[in-house]
């Protein structure tokens, strides 16, 4: 095959570190990236808008350059199924063919509890860190409830780290503005101990933190419900004027017409090489996936960024009738930001630990955040 077409699906850190990887592998390739719009977001720093560090319009990159400069193909569509076992990719705007595919589209939030409309979620987007941003400035006093959910059929499918940044960055911002003492805050979470995949240090080092500033806590009791007065939790009620939440996360809306095999959580089951189950030259990273590994295995950035070098070398040894050889690191790598510090925890096969509250954490997150969108800023 001389020219072989691979096609990646999404514009998020998974699908973008594996479009790179691929042509610095193999120049002469065929690449396309699908994805609604050619734009990246840098979710990560998500947690800055509601202080006010950054603004929604600093972290949307449109993709011109990084699409130019690899010579990578983009076609603007939502996906909706696959054909053939994965060698068409149905769309919206048509069909597109492919003699590998990289699944990187990502997750989405597992929207089910009674009144979830009352709740904001963070990672939802910019628009709903702005939402988030706005509430919050035009409070003046009441309480503020945050909390995060799983996915009850895959546990490890949640993202509770930038939940614990908003909760400790929007103490920090009240207490700059002078409203801390006016608005309360309280953590909520169906574990009694909050943060467990982080490691036991974490979680003794997190809920530490919560009590030297004051956070109220409403731990070990599953959330049944929101409304407009609050939480609603099987240990009681939990009074609330703004609640934000994130929810577990599950595969794609458009899995379960891809004729793949998934998860019980509902995503793509992949084995230890990225490869999806059962298909040929398919295969997956980031949060579209489910992967072999500890139950703490972390659904993050870095984590994605591991996982689409791995599938991105395999593809190209599938093409070329090779097998498999390459496995993404397992590590967790994580900074907890508070606006003016960061809390530092890592966890892998042998080892965890955290470093405790620095400055020089909080500047590592604007540093990695800068170096990363270099590569898409005109």
């Amino acid at each position: 095959m001389s020219t072989p077409r691979i096609v990646i699906l999404g514009a998020g850190f998974a699908a973008l570190t594996a479009a790179r990887e691929l042509r610095k592998r193999a120049p002469a390739a065929r690449i396309t990236l699908v994805a609604p719009k050619a734009e990246f977001v840098y979710l990560p720093s998500l947690i800055w808008i509601p202080s006010g560090l950054r603004q929604g319009s600093d972290l949307v990159l449109p993709l011109d350059r990084f699409l130019r400069d690899h010579d990578i193909e983009f076609v603007a569509g939502r996906v909706t199924g696959l054909n053939d076992g994965g060698r068409v990719v149905l769309t919206d705007g048509g069909e597109i063919a492919n003699d590998a595919l990289l699944i990187a589209t990502g997750g989405r939030f597992i929207r089910k509890l009674p009144g979830i409309e009352h709740a904001l979620t963070l990672c939802e987007g910019v628009a709903s860190a702005e939402a988030i941003r706005d509430r919050v400035d035009a409070m003046r006093s009441g309480r503020i409830a945050l909390g995060f959910g799983g996915n009850p059929n895959e546990p490890s499918a949640m993202r509770g780290g930038p939940m614990f940044e908003l909760l400790f960055g929007l103490d920090t911002h009240l207490r700059r503005t002078g409203r801390r003492e006016r608005i309360e805050l309280t953590f909520f979470n169906a574990a009694a101990e909050p943060g467990k995949r982080l490691g036991e240090k974490a979680v003794s080092g997190l809920l530490a933190e919560m009590a030297r500033r004051r956070i109220d806590t409403h731990l070990g009791h599953k959330p049944i419900g929101f409304s407009e007065r609050g939480v609603d939790t099987e240990g009681g009620h939990v009074n609330a004027d703004l609640i934000l939440f994130m929810p577990g996360l599950t595969g794609p809306d458009w899995a379960p017409a891809a004729g793949l095999p998934l998860s019980p959580g509902g995503f793509f089951q992949a084995d230890e090489f990225c490869r999806v189950t059962g298909a040929d030259k398919v295969f997956v990273a980031g949060d579209a996936g489910s992967f072999p590994g500890p139950d703490w295995l972390p659904k993050q950035a870095h984590m994605a960024d591991l996982q689409a070098r791995a599938a991105a070398e395999n593809l190209l040894g599938a093409l070329a009738g090779r097998p498999p050889t390459a496995r993404p690191k397992i590590e967790l790598i994580c900074i907890v930001d508070t606006v003016d510090q960061g809390i530092l925890v890592y966890r892998d096969l042998k080892r965890s630990f955290l470093l405790p509250s620095s400055r020089l954490f909080h500047w590592a997150k604007r540093y990695f955040e800068r170096h990363y969108l270099r590569a898409f800023r005109a």
